[in-house]
C-alpha cells in the first residue's frame, strides 16, 4: 500500500474553499456527473492487495535476510507507537488461510510483493539463494491458481535487502539496476511459467521522495535537492533493464507482460479559468505522475521537471541541474518499456502557484512552485492525507489515456484507512468511498480509457508503514493483539463481493440495497470480535485482570448494533 504522510502541515494548506460547479479541463470532457449505472466489460478482473513486509511478517524466519525496513523500524521514533513489521499479519503462514478468504469473495486476482531479502538474504544472486523463500512463493503462487485466483506480481515493494544500503548506498548507487535486474530474472526464472503479469515497483514516487529526500520511510535518507532525483534516474533505469530482460529472454517462452505501479494524486485547479492555476496543476502531475510515466513511455522526463529544476539549479550556483540526464542511448532504451501500466490512486489536491525562492533551500517540494490545497467539507475518517474526492479518479484516468496514447490500466491500489480508537466493523465510509471511487472508473471506462482491472487496497489490516498499526486499509480486520492474528470481515467485504458478482452497478435499486445487507452482516462479526480478543490475551498470559480498553469498544460496539437491528424488525 502505499502510504504516504509526507504531505504534513507545510505541504497541504486547508483552506475553506467556494467551489462551484464547473467543467474539468479542455482534454478530458469529463463533468462532475451523476451516479452512473451500468457494469464493466465482459472479462473485466477485480482484486485486493497487499505487499511482502506489511503482511508477511516471520522477518528472521526460514532464511529471510534483513530488509531495510527490518533495519528502520528498529529506530526508536521513526514508527508511531514504534511498531515493527515483524509478525504483522503473519500471512508468511496464514496463507492459506487468506486464499480462502479470497475465494469467499470470488476475487479475480490477488496483487501482492515478493520480498527480495527473502530469496536472496543478501541481495546477490551470486551469493546465496534461499530455497525455503522460494518455496514459500510456489505455494501462495500454486494455490492461488488452484483457486482460478491470478497473480499479479510485484517485484519490489520498499524492502530493499539491508545489505545492499549498508554497502552500497541502496537506490543511491548505479549498482542497484543490475543486482535487481538479477533479482528479477530470478524470479523469471521461477515464478515466470505461472506469472504471467509483472509490476517492477510500486510507487517509486514513495520510494523516492520519503526514503532519501523526507527520511520519513526507509532507509531514512534526507538528501534534500539530490537524494529523490538520484533514486528515481537509477529506478527508472533498473525498471527499463528488467523489462528488456523479460522481453528478450522469457517473453516468447513464458507468454507474459512487464509493467510498473505508479501511484499518484489527482492535482484540479483552484481556478479553472486562471492560466497559472491550470500550469501549476499540471505541473504538480508532471512532478508526481510525469517523473517516471513520462520517461517510460517517451524517453525522458517531463520538459517542465527539466526547466523548472534546472532553473533552480542554476539560481543556487549549480554547474549543472540537481535533475540527472538521461543520454540518447538510455533515452531510446527506455522509450516503451511498459506493457501495462499499474496505477495507484487514493485523493485529489486542488492546486495553485507558489513561488519559492532559491535562497529558501533546494527540495523536490519547492522546486516544483506550487501550493497544494484541500478542500475541509471533504470526507477525512483515517489517513491525515486521504480525502474522498471520487471525481478526481476519473480526471486522472482520463490524464492517463491522453498523456500516453491509452495504454493498458490495471489499478493497482485505491482505498481508505479509518483511525479510531474503537474498531467497528461496520465500516459504511469505506463501502461509500469503495461506491463512488469504482463509479468513477466506470465513467472512465465509458469515456474510453482501457482500465482492464480494479484492485481494493487492502485485503487485510496490516503494517502502514510510519504510521505502524494505528491506520486500518483492510476489508479484513486483524486482531494484532492475538498471537494468532484472527481475521474478521469488515461490512465492506460484502459490500465489494456484491459488486464484483454484479460486475459493477446494475440498477439503483439493487445498489442502495447493498449496503444495508452488509450492515446487517457485521453485526455477528462484531460479537465474534468482541469475545476473541478475550480468548487471544487468555492464551498469551496466565491470567487475565481486565479487559482492554479495544475489547470494551468492540463490545459496546456489538451491543449498540444488535440494538438497532431489534429496533428495525
Amino acid at each position: 500500500m502505499l502510504q504516504r504522510c509526507v504531505l504534513r502541515t507545510y505541504h497541504v494548506l486547508a483552506l475553506v474553499l467556494c467551489v462551484s460547479a464547473r467543467e474539468d479541463f479542455d482534454w478530458t470532457k469529463n463533468e462532475k456527473t451523476s451516479f452512473y449505472y451500468s457494469t464493466f466489460p465482459t472479462g473485466f478482473s477485480w482484486g485486493a492487495g497487499s505487499s511482502a513486509y506489511q503482511t508477511e511478517g516471520a522477518w528472521n524466519i526460514d532464511g529471510k535476510g534483513m530488509s531495510i525496513w527490518d533495519a528502520f523500524t528498529r529506530k526508536k521514533g521513526k514508527i508511531f507507537l514504534n511498531d515493527t513489521g515483524d509478525t504483522s499479519c503473519d500471512g508468511y503462514n496464514k496463507f492459506k488461510e487468506d486464499i480462502t478468504l479470497m475465494k469467499d469473495m470470488k476475487l479475480n486476482h490477488y496483487r501482492f510483493s515478493i520480498s527480495w531479502p527473502r530469496i536472496l538474504p543478501s541481495g546477490l544472486k551470486s551469493e546465496h539463494i534461499n530455497e525455503k523463500g522460494i518455496k514459500y512463493y510456489e505455494d501462495l503462487i500454486n494455490m492461488l491458481l488452484d483457486n482460478k485466483i491470478t497473480p499479479i506480481v510485484i517485484l519490489y515493494h520498499w524492502d530493499l535487502p539491508q545489505l545492499l544500503q549498508e554497502k552500497y548506498g541502496g537506490w543511491q548507487n548505479v549498482t542497484m539496476v543490475n543486482y535487481f535486474n538479477d533479482f528479477a530474472n530470478l524470479c523469471f526464472e521461477r515464478f515466470g511459467h505461472k506469472v504471467k503479469y509483472w509490476m517492477t515497483f510500486n510507487n517509486p514516487w514513495s520510494i523516492a521522495v520519503e526514503g532519501y529526500e523526507t527520511g520519513e520511510h526507509a532507509p531514512g535518507m534526507k538528501l534534500k535537492g539530490t537524494g529523490a532525483y538520484k533514486a528515481a534516474h537509477h529506478i527508472i533505469k533498473a525498471h527499463a533493464k528488467v523489462w528488456h530482460t523479460y522481453d528478450m529472454q522469457w517473453r516468447s517462452k513464458q507468454k507474459g507482460m512487464v509493467g510498473i505501479s505508479l501511484t499518484a494524486d489527482w492535482g484540479e485547479p483552484v481556478d479553472i479559468t486562471n492560466q497559472r492555476d491550470i500550469e501549476a496543476a499540471e505541473r504538480y502531475i508532471q512532478f508526481y505522475l510525469g517523473w517516471f510515466a513520462t520517461p517510460i513511455f517517451n524517453g525522458d522526463y517531463p520538459q517542465v521537471m527539466k526547466d523548472y529544476i534546472g532553473r533552480k539549479s542554476g539560481q543556487q550556483g549549480l554547474g549543472a541541474s540537481r535533475l540527472p540526464v538521461f543520454s540518447p542511448q538510455e533515452k531510446s532504451y527506455i522509450k516503451g518499456t511498459c506493457d501495462f501500466l499499474g496505477l495507484g490512486h487514493f485523493t485529489t489536491r486542488y492546486i495553485t502557484p507558489k513561488n519559492y525562492p532559491s535562497g529558501l533551500g533546494d527540495s523536490y517540494f519547492t522546486d516544483r512552485d506550487l501550493a497544494e490545497l484541500v478542500d475541509p467539507k471533504w470526507p477525512d475518517p483515517g489517513s491525515e492525507w486521504l480525502y474522498s474526492v471520487p471525481w478526481g479518479f476519473r480526471r486522472m484516468l482520463n490524464f492517463v489515456k491522453t498523456q500516453y496514447g491509452n495504454p493498458m490500466v490495471y489499478v493497482t491500489e485505491n482505498g481508505v484507512s479509518e483511525k479510531m480508537v474503537c474498531t467497528d466493523l461496520c465500516d459504511d465510509w469505506r463501502m461509500q468511498y469503495f461506491k463512488d471511487y469504482i463509479n468513477e472508473m466506470l465513467k472512465a471506462v465509458k469515456d474510453g480509457v482501457n482500465v482492464k482491472g480494479y484492485t481494493a487496497w487492502s485485503l487485510l489490516d496490516n503494517f502502514e508503514w510510519d504510521e505502524g498499526f494505528s491506520e486500518r486499509f483492510g476489508l479484513y480486520y486483524v486482531d494484532f493483539s492475538n498471537k494468532n492474528k484472527p481475521r474478521y470481515p469488515k461490512a465492506s467485504v460484502q459490500f465489494y463481493k456484491r459488486i464484483i458478482s454484479s460486475n459493477g452497478f446494475p440498477n439503483q435499486r439493487e445498489v442502495e440495497s447493498w449496503k444495508r445487507k452488509a450492515v446487517e452482516t457485521c453485526a455477528s462479526s462484531n460479537q465474534l470480535l468482541a469475545a476473541d480478543p478475550l480468548i487471544g490475551h487468555m492464551e498469551m498470559v496466565s491470567e487475565i485482570v481486565i479487559p482492554t480498553v479495544s475489547t470494551l469498544c468492540i463490545l459496546l460496539s456489538a451491543v449498540f448494533l444488535m440494538f438497532l437491528l431489534r429496533g428495525r424488525s
